[in-house]
C-alpha cells in the first residue's frame, strides 16, 4: 500500500502510517481498496447502491467497534454502521470513508426462562429466529429473514406480530452502544434513560449498537399463507380487507399487497399471519380466504420461522430498488383508488405496493413513550420500486416518486426504514412531535454530528 486512500472530511488523505497503525491493533479484518475481498466487502443487496469506501473495518468484537470510532474521530473521517447492510438508501456505506462492519458480530443467545435474547449488532432476524424456533419462542421483527436487526430496530420495527405484540423496539430492553468518543455504555428503562427512548425509533444517530437485549414469545406455531387474486380485483380486495381488518382480533397481522405472480401477471394479494390458537385462527381467517374467487389460497399452520421466509424471495438481492412509504390515518374509497391507480401502473413485475395495517399493541404505546412518532396511523403503505436494468433507473425511481406525491395530501408521515434517501423536511417529519427532543438527545451524545449517515438528527450549533 502506497498510495493514500482513506480521506479525511477535509478532503485531505489519512496517512499510511496511522493506517497501519489501526491495523495492527485491529483484531478483526481490514479490507482496504485494491484488495480481492474488497469489491465483495462494499457489495450489499441492492444493486443501486455503488459507494467506494477508503477502509472497511469487519469487526470482530466490541473492542474493535470502539477501536474504529476511535480511529475515525482522531482522523476525521466520514463514518457509516453496516449491520445487515439491508437499509434500501444504502447508509450502510458511504465514499470514502471508514465503513464500521458488524456483520461477523451475528451471535442471538436465548435465555429460555426469562424468554429473552440477547443479540449481536450484525445479527440478521434469520440469526435469531435460528435460536428462538427450537425453544418454541419469536422475538416481534420484520417480513424478511436477511434484514438486519440493527436497522430493523433503530428505525421502529414492523413484522407479523406487531398488532399482537407491537414494534420491534416495543419489545426492546437494553442496548450496548459505543458513543462517538468511543465509549461504552449501557442504555435501559434505569440508564441513560434519554438515549434509550431515543434509540427507539429514532435511526441510526445515536452511536453503534453493538447488542440488543430482546423479550421474546411463545409463537411456534402460526396459521398463514397467502390468498391471490386477479389484479382486476384489487379495489374489492383493498376495500374488503379496510372493512375487515379494524375488528379482527390482534392475533391476526395481515397485510394486502398489488404484486405480480412469478410469471409476471398482475394480481393483488392479501398475506395473512395468525399467532393464536390455530382453529380459533380458522375461523377467524375464514371471511379473508372466502372473499372474492381467488387464485391461490396457501394459508395453512407453520412454523413461525417458515412464515418469516415467506417474502424472502420478492426482495432478491442484485435488483435496483427505490422505496416510499406514507402512513394513513384513515383509508378512504379515494385513497384506495388512488392507490390502485398508481399501482396498475407499475413497470416493473418485481415492483409492488403493500399496504399495512398496525392498530393493535403498538397504537397502545404513547406518542412521547418512544421516539417513534407515528404510533396512531392505522395504516402505512408501502412502494417498492425493483428492476433488473440501470437504464431503467429513471423510469422506476419516477413511477416511486409520483405515488408518493398522490398520495402526498392523505399522508401523516413516512416509515423511516422505507426511505430512499429523503431530504432533511422529510426525515423530520418522519420524527414528527418527537424531533425536537431528538434534537436534544443528539446534541448531547453527539454533538459534533460524528455519526451522520443515516436518517440525520443534526444537533444544535
Amino acid at each position: 500500500m502506497n498510495t493514500p486512500i482513506l480521506k479525511q472530511r477535509d478532503g485531505t488523505f489519512v496517512g499510511n502510517a496511522a493506517i497501519e497503525t489501526f491495523k495492527q491493533k485491529f483484531r478483526g479484518h481490514v479490507v482496504l481498496p485494491g484488495d480481492s475481498d474488497y469489491d465483495s466487502a462494499r457489495k450489499i443487496w441492492n444493486a443501486s447502491i455503488d459507494k467506494r469506501p477508503g477502509l472497511i473495518a469487519q469487526c470482530s468484537d466490541v473492542e474493535d467497534v470502539v477501536s474504529a470510532v476511535k480511529f475515525a474521530r482522531e482522523n476525521q473521517i466520514l463514518v457509516a454502521i453496516k449491520g445487515g447492510g439491508h437499509n434500501v438508501a444504502g447508509r450502510a456505506l458511504c465514499d470514502d470513508g471508514i465503513v464500521i462492519d458488524l456483520s461477523a458480530m451475528n451471535r442471538a443467545v436465548v435465555d429460555p426462562e426469562s424468554r429473552t435474547v440477547h443479540v449481536q449488532g450484525g445479527a440478521l432476524l434469520g440469526d435469531i429466529d435460528r435460536e428462538t424456533h427450537p425453544h418454541g419462542l419469536a422475538v416481534p421483527t420484520g417480513v424478511v429473514s436477511k434484514t438486519g436487526i440493527a436497522g430493523l430496530t433503530l428505525g421502529g420495527g414492523v413484522g407479523w406480530l406487531v398488532r399482537k405484540y407491537g414494534l420491534t423496539i416495543d419489545n426492546l430492553l437494553e442496548c450496548e452502544v459505543v458513543t462517538a468518543t468511543g465509549d461504552r455504555v449501557v442504555a435501559n428503562k434505569d440508564t441513560n434513560v434519554d438515549l434509550f427512548w431515543a434509540l427507539r425509533g429514532g435511526g441510526g444517530n445515536f452511536g453503534v449498537v453493538t447488542s440488543f437485549l430482546f423479550q421474546a414469545y411463545p409463537v411456534p406455531t402460526v396459521l398463514a399463507g397467502l390468498v391471490l387474486y386477479p389484479r382486476e380485483q384489487a379495489g374489492a380486495v383493498l376495500r374488503h380487507y379496510r372493512d375487515f381488518m379494524p375488528s379482527a382480533p390482534e392475533e391476526l397481522t395481515a397485510y394486502t399487497g398489488l404484486i405480480s405472480t412469478p410469471d409476471g401477471n398482475p394480481a393483488v394479494g392479501v398475506i395473512a399471519c395468525y399467532c393464536g390458537d390455530l382453529a380459533e385462527g380458522e375461523r377467524v381467517l375464514a371471511p379473508l380466504r372466502a372473499f372474492g374467487t381467488p387464485m391461490v389460497d396457501t394459508v395453512k399452520p407453520m412454523p413461525f420461522m417458515v412464515m418469516q421466509q415467506m417474502l424472502q424471495e420478492s426482495f432478491p438481492d442484485d435488483t435496483y430498488n427505490y422505496w416510499k412509504s406514507t402512513f394513513l390515518s384513515e383509508m378512504t374509497d379515494e385513497v384506495l383508488d388512488v392507490i390502485v391507480e398508481h399501482a396498475n401502473g407499475m413497470q416493473s413485475p418485481l415492483s409492488s405496493v403493500l399496504v399495512e395495517f398496525y392498530a393493535g399493541a403498538a397504537s397502545r404505546v404513547g406518542l412521547a413513550d418512544t421516539a417513534f412518532a407515528q404510533r396512531r396511523a392505522e395504516f402505512n403503505v408501502g412502494f417498492m420500486a425493483q428492476w433488473t436494468d440501470a437504464v431503467e433507473n429513471d423510469k422506476h425511481i419516477g413511477w416511486t416518486r409520483d405515488m408518493a406525491k398522490a398520495l402526498e395530501p392523505y399522508s401523516s408521515g413516512s416509515l423511516l426504514n422505507f426511505m430512499s434517501g429523503g431530504s432533511p423536511e422529510a426525515i423530520q417529519a418522519a420524527f414528527g412531535s418527537n424531533h425536537a427532543r431528538l434534537v436534544e438527545v443528539k446534541t448531547k451524545y453527539d454533538p459534533t454530528n460524528f455519526f451522520s449517515i443515516n436518517q440525520n438528527v443534526v444537533p444544535r450549533g
